[in-house]
């Protein structure tokens, strides 16, 4: 009877403390599940990011909050304080201010290389090539009323595209005709809906359905601006979940996704696919 009592005594230990633990992990995933972390894309990347978190919250049941908007913009938030933890710039210049500003847990990394398009209106007039020549022959020839692009005061795919356009000795002439998108996903609405002739664009939003089916588009010409390569850095205060995703849009996965959208990738190194593993491991 006593051995009994004893080995009663031991299962209903097991028990509670079981159900403690059970309790524990609960909890810890309902709080996590019910703050999805806050990650600032750049506009550029909307449908791209759509996809890889949409792959990644089927894979690890965790949620984000995606905001979607100019880097520039989204680096000034953070440095007066905006509640990200994961920062997918549209290039290096603004995630390199916050790593200067003691803000980010390390200098990030280089997530993928983008690429601009000259797109134009269904039906448009305006010859479409890499090397602009359609755009000046308009412009020679005063047909041009308006062109957009993004504001390239705090958008990078804007500052390439005045880039490119200067490049070609076309901005002097060209300027009075822009019109800014505040960011790159606006300039792309503006290039296809027929609101202007045509804009210089990221060749992501140019390709995906909801703006080629408004227009057409061709890449442009690498050599007419510099590369645009995108870096992303996690915030000091970034929890598991944001880490984690900052992992996964590094994963060969993620990279697939972004090729379709017209992105390069950099290759995942060795020590990379380690802290990868380790990430996943988690």
């Amino acid at each position: 009877m006593g051995c009994f009592q004893a080995l009663s005594s031991k299962i209903n230990i097991l028990q509670v403390t079981f159900l403690v633990c059970f309790l524990s992990v609960f909890t810890t995933f309902t709080v996590v599940a019910a703050n999805p972390p806050n990650i600032a894309v750049a506009a550029s990347m909307k449908f791209a990011i759509d996809d890889i978190a949409k792959q990644f919250t089927q894979q690890t049941g965790f949620r984000l909050r995606l905001s979607y908007g100019s880097s520039g913009n989204f680096a000034s938030q953070i440095q007066h304080g905006a509640p990200f933890e994961l920062l997918l710039s549209a290039d290096e210049i603004y995630p390199n201010k916050l790593i200067e500003a003691g803000l980010t847990q390390d200098a990030g990394e280089v997530y993928a290389i983008g690429r601009l398009a000259l797109a134009v209106p269904k039906h448009s007039q305006m010859h479409l090539d890499g090397q602009l020549n359609g755009l000046k022959q308009l412009i020679d020839g005063h047909k041009l009323q308006r062109f957009a692009i993004a504001n390239p005061e705090h958008a990078p795919y804007g500052e390439r595209a005045k880039q490119a356009l200067q490049t070609k000795g076309l901005w002097q002439d060209i300027e009075k005709n822009i019109i800014l998108g505040e960011n790159a996903s606006q300039a792309a609405q503006f290039a296809v809906s027929g609101s202007t002739q045509g804009g210089i664009v990221p060749l992501s939003l140019a390709m995906s359905d909801n703006f080629s089916r408004m227009g057409n588009y061709v890449v442009i010409a690498d050599e007419l601006y510099d590369p645009i390569n995108q870096r992303m850095v996690l915030v000091n205060n970034a929890s598991s979940v944001a880490q984690q995703f900052y992992a996964f849009i590094l994963s060969a996965p993620a990279h697939h996704i972004l090729r379709q959208y017209g992105f390069d990738v950099p290759p995942i190194t060795a020590s990379k696919s380690n802290e990868l593993t380790t990430m996943e491991g988690r």
